[in-house]
């Protein structure tokens, strides 16, 4: 996590993700697996080239399933995913609903989090329950509880902030989304690519 300036954003809840973490540490797994082996009989024949796309699956695989992450503060929504991590203003979120993915609109852009999200099926029967209360229930499932937490979230910051959602006040708040470039998962790709360029002539 990046470190913010501002004493409002201490952590205030993180949300697990709601699927692809199995696949990911799995698709991980094989692939450190398949670039093992390949180094060990390098010399036996087996060919480079497979141990450079192994690594660059695996690395793939490592950014784009495992290393997002969903987090709130007071102040900030905070999405970090495959290529860059976003902080976006609370009191700035014009809309916000979970499909598939958790879509968030704000500084008129959408950004998406692949942390959270419902099947197709589940994603058709939730906009037909999307007039109920929204009021976290005990029992309730994860994926509704996370939609109802930052709701309730948004609304505290609105509030706070004294802006209605679409107000002219809303729209002018200051660093309503802030983009940070996630350097570490960027290097290691250029990195694996160039690995696999490479692995061609050997």
């Amino acid at each position: 996590m990046a470190s913010l300036q501002d004493d409002h954003d201490a952590v205030v809840e993180r949300f697990h993700a709601t699927s692809g973490r199995l696949t990911g540490w799995l698709a991980v797994a094989i692939a450190a697996a398949v670039a093992l082996a390949g180094l060990v009989y390098l010399d036996d024949g087996f060919p480079a080239w497979v141990v450079g796309l192994a690594v660059l699956l695996g690395v793939l695989a490592w950014a784009a399933m495992l290393r997002p992450a969903l987090w709130a503060t007071d102040e900030h929504l905070v999405m970090r995913n495959l290529a860059e991590t976003l902080h976006i203003r609370l009191a700035a979120v014009e809309e916000m609903a979970v499909r598939q993915v958790l879509a968030v609109r704000a500084d008129d852009r959408r950004w998406v989090s692949t942390v959270v999200g419902r099947t197709w099926r589940k994603a058709l029967t939730s906009r037909r329950r999307a007039a109920a209360s929204g009021e976290a229930v005990e029992g309730m499932p994860y994926v509704d509880f996370v939609e109802s937490r930052l709701h309730d979230l948004v609304d505290r910051a609105r509030t706070r902030h004294g802006v209605r959602p679409g107000s002219p006040e809303q729209l002018a708040l200051p660093d309503a989304v802030r983009r940070e470039p996630a350097r570490l998962p960027i290097t290691l790709i250029v990195a694996a690519a160039l690995l696999l360029v490479v692995s061609f002539f050997v």
